[in-house]
């Protein structure tokens, strides 16, 4: 869904309150592209796109748990919340929209890319200013099958979460908080098919919630520093909560499986390509360098398939 927006500042604490942001012809924005990156599986209890055009989020804020509807209709944005988080979710939703990214900073340097620039001038990096929203589901796709940490997410967020409020749709919640996930027995991970390596990663995260989420208002190399302070967080992780978090445009993920060889064949032919070579050919772009990688994803140009997909494993079954 697209609109075309410019974000001003609003502050509301009133639970369910509607907020309109005034369009124009100047910015667009693509809800899609823009909010996509925040939704875990096309089951996300978490997240919801419903057939009018409207994005649900349920958000656990430092304010408590928050259901936040968007649409874009009459010429606006319009966007409402409930919960107790609500006035935090309607007060940020600027920067949720991408207002504080700055799309005008980034030059196409390959035909590919500008190609693609220009066929989706709604994208924008959407910056949540919650850190642990998006680590946890982070930590939980390390070295397994996205289809495996989708249902990971999903069965413990359903489980040790709580509805969302308001006239959220049927089978939302909130994920835990962080003294919850502390608490997860080790079994409950077992049946949720997390090893002990990703669970341990995850309660020691949840254990110092209130530094990590202060990386939510550092420059990108700082806050990937203070997450990776927490054994089992390494690069990998850290940018991919850093570019949801903090909307980094210039946290390129590196030790992906995949993203080296789809940037080194979109831009080199080359799908041999490593981290270092994958940096090499971005160097270009530096500043913008997520937002580069985003682009060459969105192009669609990935290299020929040589192997079957890596097999999802099961550790319930042991």
């Amino acid at each position: 869904m697209a609109g075309r927006f410019t974000p001003h500042p609003t502050r509301t604490t009133v639970r369910g309150g509607h907020i309109p942001l005034p369009v124009t012809e100047d910015a667009p924005l693509d809800l899609g592209l823009t909010l996509g990156p925040l939704r875990r599986g096309p089951a996300d209890p978490t997240f919801r796109a419903t057939p009018d055009g409207s994005v649900w989020r349920a958000s656990r804020t430092p304010d408590g748990p928050g259901t936040l509807r968007i649409g874009i209709a009459e010429g606006k944005v319009a966007a409402e919340a409930w919960g107790s988080g609500a006035g935090w979710l309607l007060d940020r939703l600027p920067a949720l929209l991408g207002a504080e990214d700055d799309p005008s900073a980034f030059v196409p340097r390959h035909k590919l890319v500008l190609a693609t620039h220009r066929r989706r001038p709604g994208l924008r990096l959407t910056r949540t200013g919650l850190v642990l929203e998006s680590l946890i589901p982070s930590v939980l796709e390390q070295k397994v099958t996205t289809h495996e940490a989708y249902g990971s997410w999903r069965t413990l967020v359903r489980k040790y979460g709580e509805p969302a409020p308001g006239p959220a749709p049927d089978g939302m919640y909130v994920m835990p908080d962080a003294r919850a996930w502390t608490q997860i027995p080790s079994w409950e991970w077992h049946r949720a098919n997390v090893d002990g390596k990703r669970s341990a990663t995850i309660v020691r995260a949840a254990r110092v919630a209130a530094r990590l989420e202060e990386a939510a208002h550092m420059d990108g190399p700082a806050a990937r520093s203070r997450l990776e302070l927490v054994p089992g967080i390494g690069p990998w992780t850290s940018a991919e909560t850093i570019q949801r978090s903090n909307g980094a445009p210039d946290e390129v993920t590196t030790g992906d499986l995949h993203l080296p060889g789809i940037v080194g064949w979109a831009l080199a032919g080359d799908r041999t390509t490593d981290d270092e070579a994958m940096l090499e050919l971005l160097a270009p772009y530096a500043g913008q360098r997520h937002r580069a990688a985003r682009l060459i994803l969105l192009s669609g140009r990935v290299p020929p398939r040589r192997a079957p997909r890596m097999t999802p494993g099961n550790i319930t079954a042991l």
